[in-house]
Protein backbone atom coordinates (compact mmCIF):
# COMPACT_ATOMS: atom_id res chain seq x y z
CA UNK A 1 0.00 0.00 0.00
CA UNK A 2 2.90 2.11 0.78
CA UNK A 3 4.39 1.84 -2.22
CA UNK A 4 1.20 3.15 -4.70
CA UNK A 5 0.92 5.56 -2.16
CA UNK A 6 4.43 6.21 -3.67
CA UNK A 7 4.07 5.86 -6.99
CA UNK A 8 0.81 8.19 -6.79
CA UNK A 9 2.39 11.13 -5.26
CA UNK A 10 5.24 10.89 -7.68
CA UNK A 11 3.12 10.84 -10.57
CA UNK A 12 1.16 14.00 -9.27
CA UNK A 13 4.36 15.95 -8.50
CA UNK A 14 5.84 14.47 -12.69
CA UNK A 15 1.73 15.88 -13.71
CA UNK A 16 2.01 19.22 -11.91
CA UNK A 17 5.14 20.72 -13.66
CA UNK A 18 4.36 22.12 -16.39
CA UNK A 19 1.52 19.98 -16.97
CA UNK A 20 3.92 16.84 -17.39
CA UNK A 21 4.83 18.92 -20.64
CA UNK A 22 2.50 16.71 -22.50
CA UNK A 23 0.90 19.62 -24.52
CA UNK A 24 3.95 20.59 -25.65
CA UNK A 25 5.69 17.32 -26.61
CA UNK A 26 2.39 17.15 -28.91
CA UNK A 27 2.66 20.93 -30.62
CA UNK A 28 6.60 19.92 -30.73
CA UNK A 29 5.93 16.91 -32.84
CA UNK A 30 3.27 18.86 -34.86
CA UNK A 31 5.87 21.02 -35.47
CA UNK A 32 8.33 18.28 -36.76
CA UNK A 33 5.41 16.91 -39.26
CA UNK A 34 4.71 20.32 -40.67
CA UNK A 35 8.25 20.78 -41.58
CA UNK A 36 8.42 17.35 -42.83
CA UNK A 37 5.64 18.49 -45.07
CA UNK A 38 7.72 21.79 -46.43
CA UNK A 39 10.37 19.07 -47.20
CA UNK A 40 8.09 16.72 -49.34
CA UNK A 41 6.77 19.90 -50.91
CA UNK A 42 9.93 21.01 -52.20
CA UNK A 43 10.82 18.03 -53.47
CA UNK A 44 7.55 17.25 -55.23
CA UNK A 45 7.95 20.90 -57.03
CA UNK A 46 11.14 19.89 -57.59
CA UNK A 47 9.97 16.60 -59.42
CA UNK A 48 7.03 18.53 -60.98
CA UNK A 49 9.53 20.15 -62.95
CA UNK A 50 11.17 17.66 -64.40
CA UNK A 51 8.53 16.45 -66.96
CA UNK A 52 8.80 19.66 -68.42
CA UNK A 53 12.54 19.91 -68.53
CA UNK A 54 12.91 16.54 -70.17
CA UNK A 55 10.32 17.21 -72.67
CA UNK A 56 12.56 20.71 -73.48
CA UNK A 57 15.77 18.75 -73.55
CA UNK A 58 14.11 16.27 -76.02
CA UNK A 59 13.66 18.73 -78.67
CA UNK A 60 17.41 18.73 -79.08
CA UNK A 61 18.31 17.35 -81.94
CA UNK A 62 20.92 13.89 -81.50
CA UNK A 63 20.40 15.42 -77.73
CA UNK A 64 21.61 11.56 -75.41
CA UNK A 65 18.30 9.24 -74.73
CA UNK A 66 20.72 7.31 -71.95
CA UNK A 67 21.09 10.53 -69.95
CA UNK A 68 16.96 11.47 -70.56
CA UNK A 69 16.56 8.11 -69.40
CA UNK A 70 18.40 8.54 -66.10
CA UNK A 71 16.26 11.34 -65.21
CA UNK A 72 12.97 9.90 -65.77
CA UNK A 73 14.39 6.54 -63.45
CA UNK A 74 15.70 8.46 -61.12
CA UNK A 75 12.51 10.51 -60.74
CA UNK A 76 9.97 8.12 -60.65
CA UNK A 77 12.17 6.18 -58.02
CA UNK A 78 12.47 9.40 -55.88
CA UNK A 79 8.84 10.27 -55.91
CA UNK A 80 8.25 6.33 -55.11
CA UNK A 81 10.04 6.92 -51.85
CA UNK A 82 7.82 8.02 -49.33
CA UNK A 83 8.08 8.17 -44.93
CA UNK A 84 5.20 8.91 -42.99
CA UNK A 85 5.78 12.06 -40.46
CA UNK A 86 5.15 8.92 -38.03
CA UNK A 87 8.51 7.02 -39.51
CA UNK A 88 10.99 9.55 -39.45
CA UNK A 89 13.65 7.40 -38.37
CA UNK A 90 17.15 7.88 -39.10
CA UNK A 91 16.95 4.57 -41.55
CA UNK A 92 13.68 5.91 -43.12
CA UNK A 93 15.25 9.32 -43.91
CA UNK A 94 18.45 7.80 -45.19
CA UNK A 95 16.52 6.01 -47.80
CA UNK A 96 14.33 8.65 -49.15
CA UNK A 97 17.70 11.12 -49.11
CA UNK A 98 19.89 8.18 -51.08
CA UNK A 99 16.90 8.17 -54.06
CA UNK A 100 16.80 12.00 -54.00
CA UNK A 101 20.46 11.91 -53.71
CA UNK A 102 20.55 9.57 -57.24
CA UNK A 103 17.69 12.35 -58.70
CA UNK A 104 20.36 15.36 -58.40
CA UNK A 105 23.15 13.42 -59.29
CA UNK A 106 20.44 11.90 -62.56
CA UNK A 107 19.92 16.54 -62.93
CA UNK A 108 23.73 17.67 -62.85
CA UNK A 109 24.73 14.97 -65.37
CA UNK A 110 21.61 16.24 -67.51
CA UNK A 111 22.74 19.22 -66.37
CA UNK A 112 26.62 19.07 -67.47
CA UNK A 113 25.55 17.43 -70.82
CA UNK A 114 23.66 20.43 -72.07
CA UNK A 115 26.46 22.79 -72.16
CA UNK A 116 27.39 21.01 -75.65
CA UNK A 117 24.02 21.90 -77.32
CA UNK A 118 24.73 25.11 -77.82
CA UNK A 119 20.82 25.60 -79.13
CA UNK A 120 19.65 24.49 -76.59
CA UNK A 121 21.32 26.48 -73.98
CA UNK A 122 20.00 29.65 -75.52
CA UNK A 123 16.40 27.65 -75.04
CA UNK A 124 14.20 30.53 -73.59
CA UNK A 125 12.33 27.90 -71.85
CA UNK A 126 15.32 25.82 -71.23
CA UNK A 127 16.91 28.81 -69.43
CA UNK A 128 13.59 29.15 -67.73
CA UNK A 129 13.50 25.50 -66.01
CA UNK A 130 16.86 25.81 -65.08
CA UNK A 131 16.32 28.74 -63.47
CA UNK A 132 13.43 26.96 -61.94
CA UNK A 133 15.61 24.00 -60.97
CA UNK A 134 18.25 25.96 -59.37
CA UNK A 135 15.76 28.06 -56.92
CA UNK A 136 13.70 24.67 -56.10
CA UNK A 137 17.09 23.20 -54.65
CA UNK A 138 17.82 26.07 -52.83
CA UNK A 139 14.42 25.53 -51.38
CA UNK A 140 14.67 22.09 -50.57
CA UNK A 141 18.31 23.48 -48.89
CA UNK A 142 16.57 25.65 -46.82
CA UNK A 143 13.17 23.65 -45.83
CA UNK A 144 15.87 20.86 -45.27
CA UNK A 145 17.54 22.90 -42.45
CA UNK A 146 14.19 23.95 -40.88
CA UNK A 147 13.41 19.99 -40.73
CA UNK A 148 16.49 19.41 -38.68
CA UNK A 149 16.12 22.61 -36.23
CA UNK A 150 12.85 21.61 -35.83
CA UNK A 151 13.50 17.96 -35.26
CA UNK A 152 16.65 19.30 -32.49
CA UNK A 153 14.15 20.77 -30.84
CA UNK A 154 11.72 17.58 -30.50
CA UNK A 155 14.49 15.68 -29.50
CA UNK A 156 15.93 18.09 -27.18
CA UNK A 157 12.79 18.64 -25.50
CA UNK A 158 11.52 14.57 -25.20
CA UNK A 159 15.20 13.88 -23.99
CA UNK A 160 15.32 16.17 -21.02
CA UNK A 161 14.36 15.11 -17.34
CA UNK A 162 11.55 14.75 -16.57
CA UNK A 163 10.17 15.06 -19.95
CA UNK A 164 11.38 11.89 -20.66
CA UNK A 165 9.46 10.05 -18.63
CA UNK A 166 6.18 11.17 -19.84
CA UNK A 167 7.81 10.91 -23.61
CA UNK A 168 8.09 7.29 -22.71
CA UNK A 169 4.66 6.77 -21.59
CA UNK A 170 3.37 8.24 -24.33
CA UNK A 171 5.59 6.85 -26.92
CA UNK A 172 6.86 10.22 -28.29
CA UNK A 173 10.32 8.94 -30.01
CA UNK A 174 13.48 10.41 -30.85
CA UNK A 175 13.43 11.60 -34.63
CA UNK A 176 16.00 11.32 -37.89
CA UNK A 177 17.78 14.18 -39.42
CA UNK A 178 18.48 15.19 -42.61
CA UNK A 179 22.52 14.56 -42.78
CA UNK A 180 25.41 15.05 -45.62
CA UNK A 181 25.70 12.27 -47.78
CA UNK A 182 28.80 10.86 -47.82
CA UNK A 183 31.67 12.92 -50.07
CA UNK A 184 29.39 16.07 -49.57
CA UNK A 185 32.30 18.06 -48.19
CA UNK A 186 34.27 17.60 -51.72
CA UNK A 187 33.37 20.23 -54.19
CA UNK A 188 31.44 17.72 -57.74
CA UNK A 189 34.21 17.94 -60.49
CA UNK A 190 32.41 19.67 -63.88
CA UNK A 191 34.46 18.66 -67.09
CA UNK A 192 33.16 20.48 -70.35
Amino acid sequence: MKRLLFYLIGFVVLASQSSCGYNEMVAKDENVEAAWANVQNAYQRRADLIPNLVNTVKGAANFEQETLTRVIEARAKATSVNISPDNLTPENIQRFQQAQGELSGALSRLLVTVEKYPELKANQNFLELQAQLEGTENRISVERRKFNETVQDYNSYIRSFPRNIIAGWFDFEKKGYFEAEAGAQQAPTVQF
